[in-house]
């Protein structure tokens, strides 16, 4: 779960950010960016992280009306194993996936995702949980998301390629799972995922 002090911060920088976007009158604005700075330098000293790179991400001039990010998470199984992509960036573990692209639908990303990180082609066949990510226990982030999961089918085996942003991609056991990439998947996603993959139709999950 999110840290209280961090949700508040980012709570803050969204309001500061859609009453910025809003207002007519320029001393409101003013004061927008005032409690935009105040947030900033909150989530700069929670994150540890230089107040430049946190402007970049959440400052007015990145945001205009305020609404969370959107992540989509493919969950591609095979003999009861799990595909996981090796990130990159931190060389964890994770489901393929990342952020949604404008012009494409939820399911088209994740599909798009899938080949873009492990080479393969996918079909998304249901949606099984929708997570607010503050409310998991993921690494804490100054971002806002949501966080979209699907069950995915392979359409051609042809054979696991990692991508440009991946250093490997390999089918997983539930008792050989690798470090995750928390920051993206913990493990109560691939457990939820391991369960909706037994059952021929289930409700997607939410919070």
């Amino acid at each position: 779960m999110e840290d209280s002090w961090l949700g508040i911060a980012k709570r803050l920088q969204s309001i500061a950010a859609t009453g910025g976007e809003f207002t007519q009158d320029k001393y409101d604005r003013e004061r927008y960016q005032e409690i935009s700075e105040l947030a900033l330098t909150m989530l700069s000293n929670l994150g540890r992280v230089p107040i430049k790179t946190i402007d970049g991400l959440v400052g007015l001039k990145a945001r205009g009306y305020d609404t969370p990010k959107i992540d989509v998470r493919g969950a591609i199984f095979r003999d009861n194993q799990i595909l996981l992509v090796q990130e990159e960036s931190d060389g964890l573990w994770t489901l393929p996936g990342g952020y949604a692209d404008v012009g494409f639908s939820a399911a088209e990303n994740v599909e798009k995702e899938v080949y873009e990180e492990a080479g393969i082609r996918v079909k998304a066949q249901q949606l099984f949980n929708v997570r607010h990510k503050a409310k998991g226990d993921f690494d804490p982030d100054v971002r806002d998301f949501y966080k979209l999961y699907f069950i995915c089918e392979i359409l051609n085996d042809q054979g696991l390629s990692p991508g440009t942003e991946t250093l490997d991609a390999r089918f997983f056991s539930k008792s050989e799972i690798p470090p995750l990439s928390k920051g993206r998947v913990i493990v109560e996603d691939l457990n939820m995922a391991w369960d909706f993959s037994t059952k021929e139709y289930a409700p997607a999950l939410f919070d």
